[in-house]
């Protein structure tokens, strides 16, 4: 398979992440810094989160969480390296879990084509968040931003609401940019329980649910408290 990468006319600037004040922040100007997109819709499963790690212990849930990252960016890798034509399998030898999702989820990432961007960074003024997208290209003929992500088993719809909240600011920060309007969001979810699973959705359903989050997190963070 070679897919295809759209030459557009216009560019995006690098971003490099950095903290302060324990907040994860792009800079998209001079002095003038946006918070991740990622940080804010993790900000209301905090609390979910916590209670995780207190049942389970602080030692297991640091082991499963140190794990999972592992074969999720390595998964992650081995996509973006195959959507680049640019996959070598020998790069991946010692991943066997990852390099098991990704054989599974390879017959879905072939329905990804005309490609814009991967690991693009992105931030919007009108809503002032920042980060960086995995992909965006088409997916099955539609103009799509693309998440891809890794599990131990299947998730239930009802459990995933942040990841479709981020991808829908993945799309407004790139419509945005662009002036590009973006069909859907797809998210990718590759699972060891041998199923890879393909959410689909229209990005404008979730714009009410973005802004909340958004709301909640700057109510929550003590910088922007101070500085309303």
């Amino acid at each position: 398979m070679n897919f295809n990468h759209v030459k557009l006319s216009f560019a995006l600037n690098e971003m490099v992440a950095k903290t302060i004040e324990g907040e994860r922040v792009y800079p998209v100007g001079e002095d003038k810094f946006y918070p991740s997109i990622s940080t804010i819709t993790s900000y209301r499963k905090r609390h979910t989160i916590k209670e995780w790690r207190q049942r389970v212990g602080e030692q297991e849930a640091n082991k499963i969480s140190t794990q999972a990252a592992s074969i999720g960016t390595s998964f992650h890798s081995m996509a973006e390296d195959y959507l680049n034509n640019n996959f070598n399998i020998e790069k991946y030898k010692d991943k066997y879990m990852a390099k098991v999702l990704f054989i599974q989820a390879k017959p879905i990432l072939n329905m990804i084509n005309n490609i814009h961007f991967q690991e693009a960074p992105l931030y919007s003024d009108e809503f002032q968040i920042a980060g960086r997208v995995d992909c965006i290209g088409e997916f099955d003929g539609k103009l799509s931003v693309i998440d891809f992500k890794s599990s131990i088993k299947e998730k239930k719809e009802e459990w995933i609401e942040n990841y479709f909240v981020q991808e829908t600011g993945y799309a407004k920060m790139y419509e945005e940019r662009s002036g590009i309007k973006v069909d859907q969001i797809v998210t990718i979810i590759a699972c060891q329980s041998g199923e890879t699973q393909i959410f689909i959705k229209n990005p404008s359903d979730y714009v009410p649910l973005l802004i909340d989050y958004i709301k909640e997190y700057r109510e929550g963070n003590d910088r922007y408290r101070q500085t309303t």
